[in-house]
């Protein structure tokens, strides 16, 4: 399990990565279907991870859209093109190579046939510019 990280020490690619979740309003759900409630949790959940476990992730590889990918058109309503922490919305237990835990359940980075979608932030800028 990686030690918390104030976002000044984290690496340039987690730094970015947090930097991007936390541009989002907390108040204002990106996805159209996604309850702001929700939204917040997810959000709250995903800097977190990025505090405690974004440099073990970066360094097994793990991607933004891996991580925080949904939809391009359609936000977290296809569940099945988004990553890891654009779920659940619970705190991230620890990371492994193929796989972050979860306190119940376990998102996997390898499914056959997965595609990933975009990270949330691009959805937003997406869908702000229409």
């Amino acid at each position: 399990m990686s030690s918390s990280l104030a976002p000044a020490e984290l690496s340039p690619a987690v730094a970015s990565w947090r930097d991007q979740i936390e541009r989002l309003s907390e108040h204002a759900s990106p996805c159209r279907y996604l309850a702001p409630a929700k939204w917040a949790a997810i959000r709250t959940n995903a800097m977190a991870f990025c505090d405690q476990h974004g440099a073990e992730a970066h360094r097994l590889g793990w991607t933004a859209p891996q991580l925080f990918g949904v939809h391009a058109d359609h936000g977290t309503l296809r569940v099945d093109y988004c990553g890891a922490l654009m779920v659940g919305g619970t705190p991230a237990r620890s990371v492994e190579a193929h796989r972050i835990l979860f306190e119940q359940t376990a998102a996997y980075r390898d499914r056959q046939g997965q595609v990933w979608g975009v990270p949330v932030w691009e959805f937003a800028r997406k869908a702000a510019s229409r």
